[in-house]
């Protein structure tokens, strides 16, 4: 309609610079009397029963090449604010069809493990919309309807299911990036894959986990400098082998630090008053001798602090001193694994002591800041 109300001001402000003085007033009349077929009509009757008269005096009396100007101008602005307005509404869909907004996501999870702490700071970071839901680790009945029975699952448009923390963040980068592939056809890129881990039981797999599925040219846009894509890949990797495992064995090391962590595991997570009760104490005592395990398993020092620090200083060292990020000037997907992984920790006698005691405070900080404000949107 505003279109249309532009157009008849245009063809009404040429009429009067067109023609000449003495034939204006009944075709003025003409032209005002069927504008309304256009919407027009209401907006110049807008000023009661005087104004058409008026409007028509000024006409004799010789304004007709100001007036004109004035509908021509009017009319102009009108269409260009009108396709300013059309312009916008287009990149804003586009926008939304590319990033991903326009999906509906629903993550179930645990909010205090790391790989759904990964996938929550992916998607906070590059602003996508989510649900949760807090699944109750003991009878995960939130997640009965699936075949898959851990966590993060991430449930999109109530359809598609993504399993496992590295290749939801694969998948969706993949879609935001590659304009040519729907989210169906980047799941087929990362197959489902079984096969048998050191200590002989079954596990599932996904192969190509820490591959975005770009074109040769969408590669070099997005890894501009030689190495970047590889060394993404590896600290990706190297934050789901090494870092995670050294998360309980820290946090569950003396049965104070056990209870403390179980303290907020309960209040943080989906239990019952019974359940929260039995899980503080039993479940604090069973990890602490859990994690004593964790530690033979991985052959962590007896001071399982010294390897946190060693790790999280690597990881410091890797970035440089001339970088911000692993990213550069913003976070990449390693940059996103490895603060996704750390955060769990908050609150914490581990995380404290980590801050205090090693070089990852500045990185720390700039990524809480970069997730809380959604830099990766822009």
């Amino acid at each position: 309609m505003a279109a249309a109300c532009s157009r008849t001001l245009c063809k009404v402000g040429r009429y009067f610079l067109e023609t000449p003085t003495a034939a204006r007033t009944g075709t003025v009349s003409f032209l005002l009397g069927n504008a309304g077929a256009h919407g027009f009509r209401r907006g110049l009757s807008t000023g009661g029963p005087g104004f058409r008269s008026r409007l028509l005096s000024s006409v004799r009396a010789g304004g007709g090449r100001v007036l004109g100007c004035a509908f021509l101008l009017g009319g102009g602005l009108g269409l260009y604010q009108t396709l300013k307005l059309s312009v916008q509404q287009h990149l804003a869909e586009e926008d939304k069809k590319v990033s991903g907004d326009g999906l509906k996501m629903t993550l179930y999870q645990y909010k205090t493990c790391p790989f759904c702490s990964k996938v929550r700071a992916f998607l906070d970071f590059y602003g996508l919309p989510y649900d949760i839901v807090e699944v109750n680790p003991v009878m995960r009945q939130e997640i009965k309807w699936s075949a898959y029975r851990k966590v993060p699952i991430l449930m999109v448009d109530g359809e598609l299911q993504l399993n496992d923390s590295s290749v939801i963040i694969s998948s969706l980068r993949t879609l935001m990036l590659n304009k040519e592939k729907s989210l169906s056809d980047v799941i087929h890129c990362y197959p489902e894959m079984k096969s048998v881990n050191d200590r002989g039981k079954e596990v599932k797999e996904y192969n190509n986990k820490y591959w975005l599925m770009l074109s040769e040219a969408q590669t070099a846009a997005v890894y501009p400098a030689k190495g970047m894509q590889k060394e993404e890949m590896k600290w990706r990797q190297w934050a789901d082998d090494w870092l995670v495992h050294l998360i309980s064995p820290n946090v569950y090391r003396t049965t104070g630090e056990a209870l403390a962590s179980f303290d907020y595991i309960v209040r943080e997570g989906k239990f019952g008053t019974l359940e929260g009760f039995f899980a503080k104490y039993v479940g604090a005592a069973a990890m602490f001798v859990i994690s004593k395990r964790l530690k033979n398993r991985h052959n962590l020092q007896d001071d399982v602090r010294q390897d946190l620090y060693k790790a999280v200083n690597d990881w410091v060292a890797a970035i440089g001193k001339n970088r911000k990020f692993m990213g550069g000037d913003q976070p990449n997907l390693a940059d996103l694994a490895v603060y996704g992984v750390l955060r769990v920790m908050e609150g914490l006698q581990a995380f404290d002591d980590m801050m205090e005691n090693t070089k990852v405070k500045s990185w720390y900080r700039r990524m809480e800041r970069a997730t809380l404000n959604h830099e990766g949107r822009s």
